[in-house]
């Protein structure tokens, strides 16, 4: 069982306090602004807002965002194309509002909220538009940053979404936020264009991303043990019946294109894997031993728990997906280095402050935890961010100009933008 941090003195910051705020010093390990100093102060506190929202982290209708009005008739062959995003939060855009993590809590929040209006207004729909509080489907999601790729472009992720939520109403599928089961949304897609490519991630939500993230969450904060082990249990009990239903997502949407008219080779389906948001215990930038994973960084969890999931969690998914991929025939793409540098506390990346712009080539790609929600919604924890999505849509385009049955892993430059992404053969 690791130690106890040691709990930081309640120093003056290094500061300049502004209203009820401050502007943080990124060298001092004290919290400052929004983020208390303190395990007696903060902790509590955190819990109760991680208990209250069930630490919503989920892996994130109909909206035709980057298109015109349909033709009555179209179809394969027929129409505008299209390039289709299916499934949950990890490709719906969840978390597109934020360029980087700033501590400053007030207007613009240096430069990194993207909803901000004006003094202390904020509209999250400038990003997410009417699914703002819901489905996330952002103004950058994979689907629309991916560029021209296809005439069109269709978001039917929804942020939290399962495989259940993807199957067809006549196959077991279920209806989520007032949406109708994403195949049987497709079925009218494909009718109206003539559909290219289909992005599908799914099976983190299945797995539990949310619960594995707040238990080991609650293990860095309250109990002083680690999650690692016994989050595996759970996952290996889990993980066939999961990549069963991953492989019959992918069925839902043949059979949905072939009742349309398609043939399998008429268009292509890419089937990804998860990055990790956060990084490796020797790439971390703050140490374990005080609370400023916590309170400063916004990745409250132990060395060991940080190299599980990098290292053994996400690559276990990730093959598992490959696997499917393989089974099904369909394109795989690996997207566990993804992030590589660009996670939450990454030692490689920045966060963003009145010395230190947003920017994509030196701020953090991946959402952090705002236990109490002073920044937006706390179900944007832990998801690429706008930068983030950027670099995932590169990653798509790329992957599309190979061919239809390839297995790709998709990596970034260090140092560079989303345009420095690159594939790699997958691991």
């Amino acid at each position: 069982m690791p130690p106890a941090p040691a709990v930081p003195p309640l120093t003056k910051p290094r500061s300049e306090v502004v209203g009820d705020f401050g502007v943080a010093d990124r060298r001092s390990s004290a919290v400052i602004g929004f983020r208390k100093a303190g395990k007696d102060r903060v902790a509590p506190r955190r819990v109760r807002r991680l208990a209250g929202v069930g630490m919503v982290v989920p892996l994130a209708v109909g909206a035709l965002l980057g298109g015109g009005a349909a033709p009555a008739v179209a179809g394969p062959g027929n129409g505008p194309t299209a390039v289709v995003s299916m499934g949950d939060s990890y490709i719906s855009g969840e978390a597109g509002r934020w360029k980087g993590n700033s501590l400053t809590n007030t207007g613009n929040r240096n430069g990194t909220d993207r909803a901000w209006i004006s003094g202390s207004s904020y509209d999250p729909a400038k990003v997410y538009g009417t699914t703002a509080g819901g489905c996330h489907r952002s103004d950058s999601a994979e689907v629309i940053s991916a560029g021209a790729i296809a005439e069109t472009a269709v978001n039917l992720a929804c942020s939290g979404a399962t495989s259940q939520n993807v199957f067809r109403a006549s196959n077991g599928g279920v209806s989520f936020k007032g949406e109708a089961p994403q195949a049987d949304q497709l079925a009218a897609v494909a009718a109206s264009r003539d559909v290219k490519v289909i992005a599908l991630s799914i099976g983190g939500n299945d797995l539990g991303f949310a619960d594995i993230i707040k238990d080991c969450a609650y293990d860095f904060v309250l109990w002083g043990s680690y999650c690692y082990d016994n989050q595996q249990y759970g996952v290996d009990q889990k993980i066939d019946a999961v990549m069963a239903d991953v492989g019959k997502s992918v069925d839902e949407i043949r059979a949905v294109m072939r009742a349309a008219g398609y043939t399998d080779s008429s268009y292509r389906i890419v089937l990804q894997s998860y990055p990790s948001p956060i990084p490796r215990a020797a790439e971390n930038r703050y140490t374990q031993s005080d609370w400023s994973r916590l309170n400063t960084g916004g990745c409250p969890f132990w060395n060991r728990d940080s190299d599980w999931a990098r290292d053994s969690l996400v690559p276990q998914i990730a093959n598992r997906i490959k696997g499917v991929a393989t089974a099904k025939g369909v394109q795989f793409l690996d997207l566990r280095d993804m992030l590589q540098g660009r996670e939450v506390c990454a030692k490689a990346s920045k966060q963003v402050s009145s010395s230190v712009p947003a920017s994509a080539r030196t701020s953090e790609w991946a959402r952090w935890i705002d236990n109490n929600e002073s920044q937006g919604l706390i179900q944007e924890s832990m998801h690429p961010n706008h930068y983030g999505q950027l670099a995932v849509g590169r990653c798509l385009s790329l992957a599309v100009a190979q061919p239809a049955n390839s297995t790709v892993g998709c990596k970034n430059t260090a140092g560079g933008d989303h345009t420095g992404m690159y594939l790699t053969p997958a691991s």
